[in-house]
């Protein structure tokens, strides 16, 4: 288990509840080891490169990322990390067989349109033996999570997939049931070690709120200062932040619906993420 003192560190500015538990699952089945080579892909801004540098500066982290804009931000974030950086898709890596001890495999998936190609792709830099991590949005997600899609997937059948009201279906080609994350992770030949469902109890509208608005309002720089810091996910050692800070308490009160979810919830249960840690076949 991941020490809960250090998860809070780790995720200290984080209104997200899932994303706090994506955290928790894929640091605990990917932990930051002396020597080992990880490899993040889509890296986004660099969430989980500084974490792994930041806990274990003597394992080895790289990172790729599609979106060149996505890209230079976290080039920005990482400047004085100096983590290797690649502008290239998952689906075609330039980099040789073998080569990774784990790939940390992050809410991409539901991206691709084909997925089994993707995590192949995978698999191929993985030595023998190594691990993925993977997440992506559960297809029975909670009713409150995002109210607006859950009710017009029950009324008509359809979802928003752009804009604020996007939701859990932003830019997504399809969300998983358990089943269909086994299937796609068997059908790229990798061996399944564990499985997670989790996030069931939330805030309301908690996609929305963070996503929808909060994500927007942080990136085109519109909050004042000291609200961007209490909620910027890459300030997670800033300590000059006022437990007061209006941002701050709601990034508390988020995390007080967290207080009954399970790191593993039952089979049935609806979830915001599902999660499966996978291995290369053949010997170490």
């Amino acid at each position: 288990m991941i020490d809960p003192a250090l998860l809070r560190v780790l995720t200290g500015n984080e209104a997200d509840i899932a994303f706090r538990h994506r955290v928790r699952t894929i640091m605990e089945w990917i932990p930051a080891t002396v020597g080992d080579v990880i490899l993040d892909v889509p890296c986004g801004r660099g969430f989980y490169l500084h974490r792994y540098a930041h806990v274990e500066p003597r394992c080895t982290v790289i990172g790729a990322e599609l979106d060149p804009a996505i890209l230079e931000r976290g080039r920005i974030t990482l400047a004085n990390l100096h983590i290797p950086l690649l502008n290239t898709s998952i689906e075609a890596l330039p980099i040789r067989d073998a080569a990774f001890d784990a790939v940390i495999c992050s809410e991409v998936l539901e991206h691709l349109s084909d997925d089994v190609a993707g995590l192949r792709e995978l698999s191929r830099v993985l030595r023998p033996g190594g691990t993925v991590a993977i997440t992506v949005p559960h297809a029975n997600y909670p009713f409150w999570w995002d109210p607006i899609n859950k009710t017009l997937e029950r009324l008509t059948g359809r979802h928003v997939r752009r804009g604020p009201l996007a939701g859990i279906w932003a830019g997504h080609v399809r969300l998983y049931t358990p089943e269909q994350l086994r299937q796609t992770t068997l059908a790229a030949g990798l061996e399944i070690i564990a499985e997670r469902s989790f996030v069931h109890h939330c805030l309301p509208f908690s996609h929305n709120l963070i996503y929808g608005l909060g994500k927007p309002l942080l990136e085109r720089r519109l909050l004042p200062r000291q609200l961007a810091l209490a909620a910027d996910r890459h300030q997670f050692a800033n300590t000059s932040v006022s437990r007061w800070n209006p941002l701050a308490l709601a990034v508390r009160f988020a995390g007080w619906f967290d207080r009954h979810n399970l790191p593993n919830e039952p089979t049935g249960r609806s979830t915001v993420n599902l999660a499966v840690l996978a291995r290369r076949r053949g010997p170490p």
